[in-house]
């Protein structure tokens, strides 16, 4: 039986995609993993769906179940948490553009049995050559193994308890919003649940892999945040 409900959020990307799928594959604990495909090319779903079997996820093409553009991170979590529920294990969010390593699941797994009051538990992110990159840059001179932080995690690699699975239903999920890794972060601390980032659980990232045109906020931040504001993208 799964002890671990892992899902990985898809807008097109498919090689960093099934990339990331292949590293969750290799995972040594139990897990069931579903890749939610948000409308992508056809190109990508088919290379998703031919994938699927051989390197053992399930996919759920969004497009079957709703008519709401892309993106749907909020049913994409209220599917998710109902599927973790239903089975009494945690749900863990892994990004399309982001590698575990083996252990990974594992440690954050071990962390959660030590610390049961846990709400969200977030692996640090990392780039090619080991250095803390976007988005926990606000901890990179942090010299802990393990910080319990009251500011927001991102979902790149979070795990998300059973107890705050339960307290919070995503069904109350703000319907204007793209993106909850902020409330849902501020969501477990109101409810009396600790956040923590395991600066030992490193995951490679490449940050925006899935959404290239977010690589703007970098490249023409003038084009990206006329984006954001004018055209109502990447609501947080």
């Amino acid at each position: 039986m799964s002890k671990v409900f892992v899902i990985t959020p898809v807008k097109n990307a498919v090689d960093s995609t099934l990339e990331c799928a292949n590293a969750i594959a290799g995972s040594n604990y139990s897990l069931k993993h579903t890749i939610f495909n948000d409308f992508s090319t056809e190109e990508t779903k088919s290379k998703l769906q031919t994938e699927a079997d051989s390197i053992g996820y399930q996919l759920v093409n969004l497009e079957e179940i709703t008519d709401t553009p892309s993106p749907n991170y909020k049913l994409v979590l209220q599917m998710a948490q109902k599927e973790a529920l239903s089975n009494g294990i945690p749900m863990l969010v892994v990004e399309s553009d982001v590698i575990i390593k083996e252990n990974t699941i594992f440690e954050m797994m071990a962390f959660l049995e030590e610390f049961p009051k846990s709400g969200l538990i977030g692996a640090i992110t990392v780039d090619e050559n080991d250095n803390v990159n976007f988005p926990y840059l606000k901890f990179k001179s942090m010299t802990k193994n393990v910080i319990k932080t009251d500011r927001s995690l991102s979902f790149c690699c979070t795990l998300f308890s059973p107890g705050f699975l339960k307290a919070f239903d995503f069904m109350e999920l703000d319907d204007t919003k793209d993106w909850y890794d902020t409330f849902i972060s501020k969501k477990s601390l109101e409810l009396g649940f600790d956040n923590y980032v395991l600066m030992k659980t490193r995951v490679l990232h490449r940050p925006h892999g899935s959404r290239p045109w977010k690589q703007l906020k970098y490249t023409n931040p003038f084009k990206y945040y006329f984006l954001k504001f004018w055209k109502g993208m990447d609501k947080i």
